[in-house]
């Protein structure tokens, strides 16, 4: 009798034991799942409690927020994408790398920075699809299968599609792929401002993701280095650097909403929707058009954007559109420099424009130029910056 009830006993325990571990494991696949397709958090924030860096304490933000260093010496880190197990990809456009940032621990930093690849053309682009991260270099996009296995490893990469201009003036690429599964690239205009015969100019072009049927999606675009769909309607938005050589306050930048295929948003002939070429206005008029929902900053190089679709910053905040302005260049007074919010409603319109971060710009000395956000699974916010070399975290706390 003694020796059932000790069997029973153990049966018992061991059944529990075993059901405890599968369900700790579906739990834990079901919460990364969560935090990559949904931006849930998984485990919760890991939020800063000690003071800021020293020279982060030059950036303003509002009341609430803080900015720490994700990560240090990215050289040159520009455009960023998420694998769904936490990695960061990064690009660059004056480097020939792309680079992993990985934060081991999760708790908020990164562990180690590697090189992925080296000898690329302008790598700034990058983008995750079925566990393969795609690059655009100038003329082409390649495709590194299973990443987040080979990473570490040297990994061979495949052509994707090599049939884009090989210009480099405005031939640094932004991508992502599309609620429509497919790969959207940008081509610039291979100038300041001029009309080309090849209708892949100036233009974001999309492609299946082996890289077949491309198409222009949209025309008339002089230079986008940033897009994002909004999460209800799925309308696609991108930002836009208007032409220079105008002064210094004309044409602003350009927030652009594309609801369709085959839209025009006007240049070479018209800019920020009513500003008349003087070169090419003559030759179609800017109610042929489609108008900004929001004009920009002028020559702010408004790059990087993203839908706040986290649920760290306050609800205010939730479909708000956070944009990279990389900063002007050739302005009598420097503009930009910094990370701003376009303010939506329900309608994904824009109500207001205003800074959110800045101090990257301390009187006419430029310290960082922020390039490309990212909203992390806990709702932070990610922002790379390709002159101080670094990838940063902002978070709320209330």
């Amino acid at each position: 009798m003694k020796r059932q009830t000790s069997l029973l006993i153990y049966s018992f325990v061991f059944l529990t034991f075993s059901f405890g571990c599968s369900s700790g494991e579906e739990t834990e696949e079901r919460n990364a799942t969560a935090a990559t397709d949904e931006h849930v958090p998984a485990g919760g924030a890991n939020i800063p409690t000690g003071p800021v860096d020293k020279d982060l304490e030059r950036i303003k933000m509002p009341e609430g927020f803080r900015i720490d260093y994700y990560a240090k010496d990215v050289d040159n880190a520009r455009s960023m994408a998420l694998s769904k197990s936490g990695v960061l990809f990064v690009g660059t456009r004056e480097e020939d790398k792309v680079y992993a940032v990985v934060d081991k621990n999760r708790d908020g930093k990164a562990d180690e920075t590697i090189v992925v690849a080296r000898g690329l053309n302008s790598p700034n682009g990058v983008a995750i699809h079925n566990g393969d991260l795609y690059v655009a270099e100038i003329s082409r996009v390649i495709k590194f299968p299973n990443i987040e296995q080979t990473y570490a490893t040297q990994p061979k990469y495949e052509v994707v599609n090599d049939e884009f201009p090989s210009d480099r003036h405005h031939g640094w690429k932004y991508i992502a792929f599309g609620p429509d599964n497919k790969l959207y690239v940008p081509v610039g205009a291979p100038c300041n401002v001029c009309k080309e015969e090849n209708p892949v100019y100036s233009s974001i072009t999309r492609m299946n993701p082996d890289g077949s049927e491309l198409e222009v999606y949209a025309e008339g675009v002089r230079n986008t280095v940033g897009f994002d769909w909004h999460p209800q309607t799925r309308n696609l938005y991108f930002t836009e650097n208007g032409r220079d050589m105008l002064g210094d306050n004309l044409p602003p930048d350009e927030l652009n909403r594309a609801t369709e295929k085959g839209q025009h948003f006007g240049f070479p002939y018209c800019h920020a929707g009513t500003i008349t070429d003087p070169e090419f206005g003559k030759l179609r008029d800017c109610s042929e058009f489609v108008s900004p929902v929001q004009n920009l900053s002028p020559h702010g190089a408004a790059l990087g954007m993203k839908f706040y679709t986290g649920s760290m910053f306050p609800e205010q905040y939730n479909n708000n559109i956070f944009i990279a302005e990389h900063g002007s260049w050739n302005r009598s007074n420097k503009i930009g420099y910094r990370v701003m919010q376009a303010k939506t409603d329900g309608g994904g319109n824009v109500t207001a424009y205003e800074p959110f971060a800045e101090g990257w710009l301390q009187g006419q000395y430029d310290w960082g130029r922020p390039v490309d956000v990212l909203v992390m699974p806990d709702g932070s916010l990610l922002v790379s910056d390709d002159k101080n070399d670094a990838i940063y975290r902002i978070t709320y706390t209330k």
